[in-house]
């Protein structure tokens, strides 16, 4: 794994340029892992990224349908994930998320870890640690 961006003390109001840097370095196509405690600001960053990759539609968390679709205007699909309430994988299983990992599509994952499993082995990472004020950022390639 190899470090591509990183950032200390991102204020939070700065959180959308760091959306568009990443947006810039990960190719369309990547399984993107948000990684971060609760509140740690994973989608607020992912709405950054959806829109920096050219897409108007209103980005948010699929807590609770697990999965969201957006379309960029050049009609690329994004899947946005976050299996922060799933307890079993076969939860993940059931609803066909390998279908998506292997789609070709740009898929954005929170709470991957509780699906490492099915994950592909070349996602890519954003991790944000939270402080008082600020965050730290890091994206991190295979």
């Amino acid at each position: 794994m190899k470090t591509i961006l990183s950032a200390i003390d991102v204020k939070v109001e700065d959180m959308p340029s760091w959306g568009s840097k990443i947006a810039q370095a990960v190719p369309y196509g990547t399984t993107l892992l948000m990684e971060g405690d609760m509140g740690a600001g994973k989608t607020t960053l992912t709405k950054s990224i959806v829109e920096a990759m050219g897409c108007d539609d209103v980005v948010s968390s699929p807590t609770f349908s697990l999965v969201n679709q957006y379309l960029t205007r050049d009609g690329r699909s994004i899947y946005h994930f976050d299996f922060y309430r799933i307890d079993d994988i076969e939860e993940a299983y059931d609803m066909g998320c390998e279908e998506y990992f292997y789609s070709g599509a740009t898929c954005i994952v929170e709470w991957g870890e509780k699906a490492s499993e099915l994950l592909p082995d070349d996602s890519w990472v954003v991790r944000i640690v939270k402080k008082e004020n600020s965050r730290n950022i890091e994206l991190i390639c295979p």
